[in-house]
């Protein structure tokens, strides 16, 4: 699929913590088919994964985009589920490249931010 949408262009795969994203099945799959894998600890008596757990602050959707989705799609309550997948789209849809830019351009600075914490809480301010 990735081949197929994306060509030879470059492409970035961002797994959430899920428990199923990190079954020893997947993480094999990832590492087989996505040469530059950072992976997950499958489970806490396995801790060989490179990915810190537990990392909300590492992930731009957890970091960013689901506050400005939920700041434009949740101001007023929905009557049901499409409701708020209509909404979310139209949210989704209105996030600028621009917003997207500097949303991956902060990575670095929280990346940096999480090593000089040692893996404490940091505030990214």
């Amino acid at each position: 699929w990735t081949e197929t949408i994306f060509g030879d262009d470059p492409w970035t795969f961002q797994q959430d913590g899920a428990p199923a994203h990190k079954a020893y099945e997947v993480q094999r799959f990832l590492h087989d088919k996505c040469p530059d894998v950072i992976t997950v600890d499958p489970h806490w008596r396995n801790p060989n994964g490179e990915w810190p757990p537990n990392s909300p602050d590492l992930n731009p959707l957890d970091y960013s985009i689901w506050s400005i989705l939920e700041e434009k799609a949740c101001k007023k309550p929905h009557p049901n589920v499409e409701s708020l997948k209509r909404a979310l789209k139209k949210a989704c849809n209105e996030i600028t490249l621009e917003e997207f830019a500097n949303i991956v351009d902060n990575f670095p600075k929280r990346l940096k931010k999480c090593i000089d914490a040692q893996e404490g809480h940091f505030e990214d301010k």
